[in-house]
């Protein structure tokens, strides 16, 4: 039993699942659970596959959410070994996937084998919501299957996610909440010509320094107890045709705002209009909102979660809403309840990506202890 969930953690990530690949890791699961008595309910949305897997039918309903779907490996030279080897070294499973997030869902798999085989006749529910559209543009994940779960009058009571919430030991960190995505391109005219006739042109990248210094300057919001304040962030700056005797005759600029819940994206739109609009510059924005803010407000889950975490690691996590997006966003619009609880996330993302082995199995007893409190009545 104690190397179930690292042999299930390294079948997943032997399974080459590249956003929006699934590569069969569903399947694993389904072929695990579903024996067991779990239902199995699969949606799948043009190159996206997702799970809804569930023991039981009746309230309150558990659900453990994550994705199986990994960002590119990046320059495999850069890896000591296969990322899609799962290796053993030095005290960690490296692979791609291993932190973010394959690992939790092999301890949401081997959690709930040894919750069915230890209450079978449980109260309530518990299910995993799985996508292979979370690291994508997530517009046919998660969000679908809560689509589909409102439009038949289904909610969740409580809802964990397992992204790799920990920061620099095991257990140091529940998000009860995340900040809000909001994307803007700017484009910004002006007139092109010759740089030895500046009477002649009008520069869009002098026109708009001053409006952009004055946007990375301004304080959006203060925060709150849950949240930072709102950040603005450039991206990307592109003008001009590549010689060097041409001003452009436009200037793109890429910027994004993390926004907490003491700003909405249609107040931050209107002052950056209002800047922009008192520089006087001829202007047009796109903007994309990737989500809103969320917030968990601090009761039985994130205590049960937090008693769960003390008891199986000895330390007591600190709370709070940073990081950037995640499924809970799309979640919290049936669950009242959200949170997210996983492993160390200092690798997520980079080449050498790994998950230290002493951190899975606890893993995995956390989110069966919680899973037993919340459905203890």
């Amino acid at each position: 039993m104690k190397n179930e969930t690292l042999e299930l953690a390294k079948a997943l990530i032997a399974r080459k699942s590249v956003t929006p690949e699934d590569a069969g890791c569903q399947q694993l699961i389904i072929d695990r659970l579903v024996p067991l008595g779990f239902k199995a309910e699969v949606f799948k949305c043009g190159e996206v596959v997702n799970l809804l897997i569930r023991h039981g039918a009746a309230k309150p309903l558990v659900v453990l959410a994550g994705h199986t779907d990994v960002v590119p490996a990046g320059p495999i030279e850069k890896w000591h070994s296969d990322p899609f080897e799962p290796t053993i070294r030095d005290g960690n499973l490296y692979g791609r996937g291993a932190a973010d997030m394959k690992t939790s869902i092999a301890a949401f798999v081997t959690a709930m084998e040894r919750f069915v085989a230890a209450h079978p006749s449980h109260p309530g529910s518990v299910a995993l919501l799985i996508t292979s559209d979370e690291e994508g543009p997530s517009v046919d994940g998660t969000v679908r299957v809560v689509e589909a779960l409102k439009a038949r009058g289904e909610t969740i009571d409580y809802c964990i996610v397992g992204e790799p919430s920990s920061v620099q030991v095991f257990g140091d960190t529940i998000k009860n909440g995340r900040r809000g995505s909001l994307t803007g391109r700017l484009v910004v005219q002006g007139v092109q010509g010759h740089v030895a006739y500046p009477h002649r042109v009008n520069n869009p990248i002098h026109l708009a320094a001053p409006a952009l210094a004055e946007l990375s300057t301004t304080e959006w919001d203060a925060g709150n107890e849950f949240f930072p304040p709102t950040s603005f962030q450039v991206s990307n700056i592109h003008g001009g045709t590549g010689a060097q005797n041409i001003t452009p005759g436009s200037l793109q600029v890429d910027f994004n705002f993390r926004f907490s819940t003491e700003s909405t994206a249609d107040g931050l739109k209107a002052r950056v209009n209002g800047i922009l609009d008192g520089h006087g510059l001829e202007y047009s924005i796109e903007w994309v909102q990737g989500g809103k803010p969320f917030l968990t407000k601090r009761g039985r889950l994130v205590e049960t979660l937090t008693r769960a975490i003390e008891k199986v690691s000895g330390v007591t996590p600190e709370i709070n809403c940073t990081g950037g997006t995640s499924d809970g966003r799309f979640i919290i619009d049936i669950c009242p309840e959200v949170a997210e609880f996983g492993p160390v996330n200092r690798s997520i993302h980079k080449v050498n990506e790994a998950v230290a082995l002493e951190e899975i199995e606890p893993l995995a007893e956390v989110y069966l202890v919680v899973v037993e409190d919340l459905l203890r009545g």
